[in-house]
């Protein structure tokens, strides 16, 4: 699917999909995600990590029947960090990440709606600096569009079968965790 179109109605269709399968794992209800940092309900990290597991090995098994491509973006380190510094900071006051946030958006949460809209905002200035922020914090540990395998020289397959061993090693912690508190 190389048209413009195509790539735009099947971009919505996944955001589609996307929301909803937030909004049925209850990801985009404040409460769970309050729950999960205060260490009362685990549903955001279980899907987040799930997610993780089975879109990676989706996508590399697409790859590997020459159905999807892999477009690396750079591995910049400083700006990461940084932009996960500000995520973190703004999921905690608002009760969302940008998925969930628009998900609960799109159900009407009016909390959500200002969160959505300070994201657009957010965007918006970054979108302005862009220039100064690539002259620094971007430049800033580059390691360039790399990969796991090819920085550790691991094959992709056993670092998709070490991160789901360690997906179930964690979530057998999480239900001892929530066993021993009756959560």
């Amino acid at each position: 699917m190389a048209d413009p179109i195509g790539k735009l109605v099947l971009g919505l269709i996944t955001g589609f999909l996307f929301g909803f399968l937030l909004q049925k794992g209850q990801v985009t209800k404040y409460p769970v995600i309050v729950g999960q940092f205060l260490l009362r309900d685990f549903t955001v990290l279980k899907t987040m990590l799930t997610a993780v597991v089975v879109g990676g090995v989706g996508v590399y098994l697409l790859k590997a029947f020459g159905l999807a491509s892999l477009h690396v973006k750079p591995a910049q380190l400083a700006a990461v960090a940084v932009g996960g510094l500000i995520f973190g900071v703004g999921m905690t006051v608002l009760g969302y990440c940008p998925g969930t946030g628009v998900a609960a958006a799109a159900e009407g949460k009016m909390d959500a709606i200002f969160g959505v809209l300070g994201m657009m905002v957010g965007a918006l200035l970054f979108a302005e600096q862009f220039a100064y922020f690539g002259r620094t914090i971007l430049s800033w540990a580059d390691l360039g569009p790399v990969t796991v395998p090819q920085l550790t020289g691991v094959p992709v397959w056993l670092i998709w079968v070490a991160l789901a061993i360690a997906v179930a090693l964690v979530f057998r912690l999480v239900e001892s965790y929530e066993r021993r508190r009756g959560v």
